[in-house]
């Protein structure tokens, strides 16, 4: 596996898979690698020849009081799990490779960002789609592999990707969950033994909202109410939202339900932001 930590070696690297008939699958993540990440990889190899994860704390989606100074790292361990992952390469650059003195470029998509994680994150998917353009640039990648735990940055990369006639097939994987329900996230790392049994409720609002949507129930208004009661009988949660969204536009659902919605959640857990979602009406 190669380890490469600037642009110009990027492209090298690219350049020679794809002159010898190579395709380029990218994974981008903030690192601190879980099983979530790693699954990602092992799908992208099913998409492509080769695959390079991006491993890059990215400043410009993190507010001014949230937490970018102290977001897990472990590079080494990052590295090891790449690998053991199938990882060709991983490109690890700093701040100022990503972002050269006098950067003042931002990318925006309206609509959709303006909502559920983007109504108390203002600057959170400009700084994403930022970053995610910068990578498919710098990368030259064929496909690029996401998670659906952040199934709005999906939604929004791939409107990106549309709208500015990007060359990368964008691919969603299905969330992935610790055996007890708790969606994958390197945030998990904050919590305390008793935080992480408080959140637990995410998983479990949004179990028992997809059991009352398989058992008849067709009023949004009513699920989104069972979410946000599931959720407020936890003391140590501040509930950010609670909502039930179409799959393209992201916006609220009224009326009875005629297909597949996401409902989605995001807390406040004692100073670490947590988001789950699923969603209801999906085959399988």
């Amino acid at each position: 596996m190669e380890i490469l930590r600037s642009r110009e070696a990027v492209r090298r690297w690219t350049a020679g898979h794809h002159a010898a008939g190579r395709t380029v699958a990218l994974v981008p993540t903030m690192g601190f690698l879980h099983r979530a990440h790693t699954d990602l990889m092992r799908a992208a190899a099913a998409q492509a020849d080769v695959v390079i994860a991006s491993i890059f704390v990215n400043p410009t989606q993190f507010g001014p009081d949230e937490d970018f100074a102290r977001y897990p790292r472990d590079e080494a361990g990052d590295l090891e799990k790449a690998k053991g992952a199938g990882c060709a390469a991983v490109f690890l650059p700093t701040v100022a490779e990503m972002y050269p003195a006098g950067a003042a470029t931002r990318v925006h998509v309206d609509t959709l960002s303006t909502h559920l994680c983007g109504g108390s994150r203002p600057v959170f998917f400009d700084g994403i789609c930022t970053v995610v353009a910068k990578l498919f640039n710098i990368v030259g990648c064929d496909v690029a592999v996401f998670g659906e735990k952040d199934f709005q940055q999906l939604a929004i990369i791939r409107r990106m990707v549309r709208d500015l006639d990007l060359p990368v097939r964008v691919v969603g994987h299905p969330l992935v969950r610790e055996a007890d329900g708790l969606a994958m996230s390197s945030r998990n790392a904050y919590l305390s033994a008793e935080q992480r049994q408080d959140a637990l409720a995410l998983s479990q609002a949004l179990a028992e909202a997809d059991g009352r949507f398989r058992d008849g129930e067709r009023d949004p208004d009513v699920l989104r109410a069972l979410l946000k009661r599931r959720i407020a009988a936890v003391d140590s949660m501040t509930l950010d939202y609670a909502e039930l969204v179409d799959l393209e536009q992201l916006q609220p659902v009224r009326g009875p339900l005629e297909g597949p919605v996401l409902a989605a959640v995001a807390v406040d857990l004692q100073g670490t932001r947590l988001i789950d979602n699923t969603v209801l009406g999906r085959a399988g």
